[in-house]
């Protein structure tokens, strides 16, 4: 029975994504119809006479494009400049024979007088001119975008079944093994090794910026100091992002959703001739989509958008960050299906002392949160000093303690959402939580630092829900079993924590919030927040990706030529 079962769910996956892909494909083929009707529709002959030349008034169609009026010898035309081409939309505005009506009144009209009746004359064309670049660039923006979160949400679709069976395949090797014990273990330490050393040779030999979560260089790409990274990041970001994580390293799936969604939207930009701005939105778009995938959370994937990665609200970026998360969630549910990543029992409505005692677990988590950064960016360091060494033996001597752990603790090895969920649920024994609150902490920056791909917020939040537990625990004794207010305080952990690592409390909330399908507990997590973020920034510890960023660009400007 689970056989056919099993067979059943393989045969709908392929069914939904041959779906996911003709839909795709008809999208495309729209938008590029669409693009070429009004390429035709928009192209004019340009000027090339030169003469006495002056700029009369300047409009705002968009954050790149806009409107000028440039007077020739006389006679004024209506350009647009800042697309992918100038383009001339209307030749001697006001008659052929060249006279201005305004000149023969300015005898008795003031100069501001004269103006305004200049810019009357012209509204309608202004009007006109705004109406067929402005609308058609932003629709075709946002249905670009759309486009690519879908395709975004396929590609993280597949990788999550992907990594489900590789931890399948991770947990049932003791089970197969348990009658030879020490045949079992060193099968599978020489596989997690094997794995997580070809994991870091494909980022060697084919896309060093597939490194780590590629977060640190979409931000990068975004602000123009790296370049976008090449179409053959898509395959060795998926190959090597299952290959780590399956392999037991503590890293999450995000990360390479995140950089294959961006890279997947920038080719996309390029592809159908997007201007350099538009791309750096579809980039950033691409990369909230992934975001949503991972964690079946559109709202955030978005969010994350605009706080992390642009960090400023416009119009045309939040049109495409939308358009992006939600094309990858109708994707990627047709997958992973509506239901939220974790389950949380019924939590009452918070206390005016539990939003109290929210502050102090914010203040714990800005402390930790801080440390963890310092850990990661230590064990980095640590890497740097061994740079001698082939990266395959570094992230191998990683993957084997990885597969060892998955040997005799096989529920504490690789992404960590079941043992986020065994957290929320309370069924860790309290005692033992401490032990792998700090195993974890270890594990977490050892893997990043394995020169593999892989993200960060998976195993944040294993931390964040440990944490919050444990405080919760602490200060209500009675409550720390799986139906107590304890897993209201394992909840808001998880947001405080990632708020102060990450430093984008407003992502935190919204990530926490879709990802428990909870919303009782906005004002503690707001609290908590509050105090995570204000106690990481006194201690002057920056953001993980601000000081992941500023590795990377000093890596790469020590690259010879």
């Amino acid at each position: 029975m689970m056989a056919a079962s099993n067979s059943f769910f393989q045969i709908e996956s392929l069914t939904y994504a041959a779906a996911a892909i003709a839909l795709l494909v008809a999208a495309l083929l729209l938008l590029l119809t669409f693009r070429r009707a009004f390429r035709r529709r928009l192209r004019v002959s340009e000027t090339c006479n030169v003469g006495r030349l002056g700029i009369v008034k300047t409009f705002a169609l968009d954050q790149s494009r806009q409107l000028v009026v440039v007077r020739r010898d006389h006679v004024e035309h209506l350009v647009m400049i800042g697309g992918p081409n100038d383009l001339v939309i209307e030749s001697d505005i006001f008659g052929a024979d060249g006279r201005d009506p305004v000149e023969l009144d300015e005898n008795w009209l003031g100069e501001e007088e004269a103006e305004e009746k200049r810019l009357t004359l012209m509204r309608p064309q202004i009007k006109l001119a705004a109406k067929i670049f402005a609308g058609p660039g932003l629709f075709s923006l946002a249905l670009l975008s759309a486009i690519a979160g879908a395709g975004t949400g396929l590609i993280c679709g597949f990788f999550r079944l992907a990594l489900e069976e590789a931890d399948r395949l991770r947990i049932a090797v003791p089970v197969w093994w348990h009658a030879q014990p020490l045949l079992g273990c060193s099968l599978l330490v020489l596989g997690a090794a094997t794995a997580a050393a070809f994991s870091a040779t494909l980022v060697r030999r084919f896309s060093e910026f597939a490194v780590g979560s590629g977060i640190s260089h979409v931000e990068a790409a975004i602000s123009g100091e790296l370049p976008p990274a090449p179409f053959i990041l898509l395959p060795v970001k998926f190959a090597g992002g299952l290959l780590a994580i399956g392999a037991g390293l503590a890293l999450g799936r995000e990360g390479p959703c995140v950089q294959m969604g961006a890279t997947l939207a920038h080719l996309l930009g390029k592809i159908f001739g997007r201007n350099s701005a538009d791309c750096r939105s579809l980039l950033a778009a691409g990369a909230g989509a992934g975001l949503a995938a991972a964690f079946n959370a559109p709202l955030a994937g978005s969010a994350f958008v605009l706080e992390e990665l642009i960090r400023q609200f416009e119009t045309r970026n939040a049109i495409a960050a939308l358009g992006a998360s939600g094309g990858a969630i109708v994707v990627a549910r047709l997958f992973t299906g509506p239901a939220p990543d974790f389950v949380v029992t019924t939590i009452p409505y918070p206390a005016l002392s539990d939003n109290l005692l929210c502050l102090v677990l914010g203040v714990a988590a800005g402390l930790l949160g801080a440390g963890y950064n310092r850990v990661l960016l230590g064990a980095l360091a640590i890497a740097d000093r061994f740079a001698r060494w082939p990266v395959e033996v570094r992230a191998a001597i990683v993957g084997a303690a990885a597969g060892a752990l998955a040997w005799f603790a096989p529920g504490l090895a690789g992404g960590g959402d079941a043992l986020t969920q065994h957290t929320l649920d309370g069924t860790e024994a309290l005692a033992l939580l401490p032990l792998i609150f700090m195993l974890r902490f270890v594990l977490g920056a050892a893997s990043y630092a394995a020169g593999t791909p892989g993200g960060l917020f998976a195993p944040i939040l294993v931390l964040g829900a440990q944490m919050g537990f444990l405080f919760g625990a602490l200060f209500d004794p009675g409550a720390a079993g799986p139906a107590t207010h304890a897993a209201a305080f394992a909840v808001v952990g998880m947001a405080a924590f990632l708020t102060a690592v990450v430093r984008a409390p407003l992502t935190g909330i919204i990530l926490v919030t879709e990802m428990t399908d909870n919303s009782r507990l906005l004002l503690p997590m707001l609290a908590a927040c509050f105090s995570a973020m204000a106690v990481a920034t006194t201690l002057r510890e920056p953001p993980i990706y601000d000081a992941l960023k500023e590795r990377t660009l000093a890596l790469w400007r020590k690259k010879p030529g």
